[in-house]
This record gives structure tokens, C-alpha cells and sequence, in this order.
């Protein structure tokens, strides 16, 4: 059984800072792509930024670009969102995934490209 568990959500003022994590039971986590979605109240759930298998590629929407920085740890089996300079449009339910995902960037924006999903944790920006 597969699990994906985030944890290090909570409630921020606009301006403060988060650092997510992602910690996973995948067999052979290095050889997923690991993606952060977020569904904010009443909308879709949005691709928030990705990273391949080892690392060495990453993307981000642009509406976090410049704050939010994600990375991985494979030998902890563990993404992490480092999130800075928050805003209160931030505030949303955050969710990690991962997918088996070829091509030369070895990542995605798509949310079917992703196989396993965690339960996603609340991040709340206060003004």
C-alpha cells in the first residue's frame, strides 16, 4: 500500500513563511516525479510545482514563482515546499503526488499524470 503523508501545514500572516513536507511509502520513491497540487475553497485543484526523479528539474505556476521552492530528499523518501512570502490567495488544502513520469523533463503539470496522492494539509494565510 502506498501512502503519501504531507505534513507542516498551519495558519501564517501574509508575508511569513511554510515549509511543507511530503513523506512517502513509495517502493523506489527516486523513481517518481513528485508533484504539489492546492484546492482553495470552491475551485479546482491547481498544479502549485513539480520535481523529477533526482532533482535536477523543476517547474512552478506562475503565481508562486520566486516564492515557493520545492526539493526532494531520496534518501528520506521526502519532498519538501519551502514556502515564502505568503499570501492570503495562498490559503488552500495542499496535496502531494507522485507519478511515474518519463519524458525529458520527467515531470508534469497535469493532475492525471499522477498515481498516488496524499491527504493534503491546510495552509491558511491570515491578512
Amino acid at each position: 500500500q502506498v501512502h503519501l503523508v504531507e505534513s507542516g501545514g498551519g495558519l501564517v500572516q501574509a508575508g511569513g513563511s511554510l515549509i511543507l513536507s511530503c513523506a512517502a511509502s513509495l517502493l523506489s520513491f527516486s523513481s517518481y516525479a513528485m508533484g504539489w497540487f492546492r484546492q482553495a475553497p470552491g475551485k479546482e485543484r491547481a498544479f502549485v510545482s513539480a520535481i523529477n526523479r533526482n532533482g535536477g528539474n523543476t517547474y512552478y505556476a506562475d503565481f508562486v514563482k520566486g516564492r515557493f521552492t520545492i526539493s526532494r530528499d531520496n534518501a528520506k523518501n521526502t519532498v519538501y515546499l519551502q514556502m515564502n512570502s505568503l499570501k492570503t490567495e495562498d490559503t488552500a488544502v495542499y496535496s502531494c503526488a507522485g507519478g511515474s513520469i518519463l519524458g525529458p523533463l520527467g515531470l508534469s503539470t497535469a493532475r492525471d499524470r499522477y498515481n498516488y496522492w496524499g491527504q493534503g494539509t491546510q495552509v491558511t494565510v491570515s491578512s
